[in-house]
């Protein structure tokens, strides 16, 4: 009788247990009412780097930040000392002055659905396109 134990092999260590980049998650429609063929604006002379494919359309639920939990996608952004020090100031005004306890990813978070909605409001003449083309 040996007193080793029994470990796992490398190939179950190891192993991928999500999904891979190609398998999209899908959500069920409902049977109800049949979903509407989106509709694409392709002019036959788009510009370079304009979407020329239409994008899926996002309800109004899945638009809201997602706030506190576990997210399943990560980016890394890299800030200058300057905008790391800004985004600290507005998470310490935002707890000093406001009362909200917020952590910096809340606030990215949330600043990017703002813009987002903007962008999709207004197009060209949003606040992400006026300053990404320095106006």
């Amino acid at each position: 009788m040996t007193r080793r134990a029994s470990l796992p092999g490398a190939d179950e260590l190891f192993r991928a247990n999500t999904p891979a980049l190609s398998a999209v998650r899908q959500v069920a429609e409902p049977t109800t009412a049949p979903a509407a063929p989106a509709t694409s604006t392709v002019t036959p002379k788009a510009k370079k780097g304009v979407r020329t494919i239409s994008r899926r359309r996002v309800t109004a639920a899945e638009k809201t930040p997602s706030g506190r939990e576990s997210h399943e996608e990560k980016i890394t952004v890299y800030l200058s000392t300057d905008e790391l020090f800004d985004l600290d100031q507005a998470r310490l005004m935002l707890r000093g002055d406001l009362g909200l306890a917020v952590d910096r990813g809340r606030i990215v978070r949330e600043s990017i659905a703002v813009i987002i909605a903007d962008l999709e409001a207004k197009g060209d003449q949003s606040i992400l396109a006026r300053r990404l083309r320095g106006i």
